[in-house]
C-alpha cells in the first residue's frame, strides 16, 4: 500500500497542493476515477490553519488534509458496487455507480467524502490513480509540494518514519482504527511565553533566567529573556509545568503553567526588587 508523509514542520501554508488538487480536477471529468470536482464547496486536499497562543505571541499552525484510504473505509461496507480500489490501493468511488449515493459522503469519520450536488454523486480524493495508472510516480499535491512537506511512496520504504508519526488524516484527529494511510511527523508542541517586566521603572528585563519545570521536578528546558523581556519554550508536552524566573535584583517568580489544553501565554510577569 501507498503511504502519504506530512511533514508538519517543513509545511509552510503556501496551499499549492491544494491549488494543484483543484487544477487537476476542477473542470475534468477523469472517469471512471471522478467526475470534477467543484471550484468551491469541498476540497478534496485542504490546508487548514490554527492559531495558537494569543496576543502578542501568536502563531499559525498549518495542516494539510487528505483522505486516508483506509484498510477499513467504511464505504467499502455500505456500497460494495459503487467502491472500489486502484491498482495502488486508493478508495475510489465510481461517479456512475454511486450516482444519487449522497448518503456516502456522511459514512467518513474524517469527513473527507463530500456530495457534489449539482452531479448528484458523492466525490472524494482518488490519489490521482488516473496519473498513478499512467506513468506518474506521485500524485499531483505531491508533486508541486515546493517545501518537502508532502512524500509520497511505498509504507515500506518509510518504515522507519512511520514508526514515529501520527497516523490519521483531518488534523491531529487520532486514526480511530480503521487504517489510514495518512502519516503526520512532526506534530507541533504546547509552548510557554511571556514577557518580564519591572514596570516601576517602565523597563523589561534582559537576560532573566527561565527555568520549565514538570510535575516530577524534574527541569526540562532553561532560557533567558531577549533584548524585548520576552522568554518563549516551543517543546512543551500536553502538562503542567511551574516556570521559574530568576533576575538578578529581583525576587524569584514562581508561575503555574498548564499546557494540557492550550498553549500558554503570560501577560506581564511583573518582578520585584529585592529588599
Amino acid at each position: 500500500m501507498k503511504a502519504l508523509i506530512v511533514d508538519l514542520a517543513k509545511c509552510n501554508g503556501c496551499r499549492c497542493c491544494q491549488l494543484a488538487c483543484k487544477d487537476e480536477h476542477c473542470g475534468n471529468d477523469w472517469s471512471p476515477y471522478a467526475l470534477s470536482q467543484p471550484m468551491s464547496g469541498q476540497f478534496w486536499c485542504n490546508v487548514e490553519e490554527r492559531e495558537r497562543g494569543r496576543v502578542p505571541v501568536v502563531r499559525v499552525a498549518y495542516t494539510p488534509v487528505f483522505c486516508g484510504h483506509c484498510d477499513e473505509c467504511p464505504l467499502e461496507g455500505a456500497a460494495p458496487d459503487c467502491v472500489r480500489r486502484s491498482a495502488d490501493g486508493f478508495v475510489i468511488i465510481d461517479p456512475e455507480a454511486a450516482h444519487g449515493r449522497a448518503d456516502l459522503a456522511d459514512l467518513c469519520p474524517y469527513g473527507r467524502v463530500f456530495h457534489n450536488v449539482e452531479l448528484d454523486v458523492p466525490q472524494k480524493c482518488t490519489g490521482c490513480a488516473h496519473l498513478l495508472e499512467n506513468g506518474w510516480s506521485e500524485p499531483r499535491c505531491v508533486d508541486a509540494c515546493a517545501t518537502g512537506a508532502l512524500r509520497f511512496g511505498d509504507e515500506a520504504d518509510f518504515a522507519e518514519e512511520i514508526a514515529r508519526a501520527q497516523r490519521g488524516s483531518a488534523g491531529f484527529a487520532t486514526d480511530p482504527g480503521i487504517g489510514s494511510h495518512v502519516y503526520y511527523l512532526n506534530a507541533p508542541k504546547r509552548w510557554i511565553a511571556g514577557t518580564v517586566a519591572d514596570r516601576t521603572i517602565n523597563e523589561v528585563i534582559i537576560g532573566a533566567d527561565v527555568a520549565i519545570v514538570d510535575e516530577a521536578g524534574n527541569e526540562v528546558a532553561r532560557v533567558q529573556t531577549d533584548w524585548a523581556g520576552d522568554f518563549r519554550y516551543y517543546e512543551c508536552d500536553q502538562a503542567r509545568y511551574l516556570v521559574q524566573i530568576h533576575a538578578r535584583g529581583y525576587e524569584p517568580v514562581e508561575l503555574v503553567a498548564d499546557c494540557t489544553q492550550a498553549d500558554v501565554v503570560f501577560d506581564d510577569v511583573l518582578v520585584v526588587r529585592e529588599t
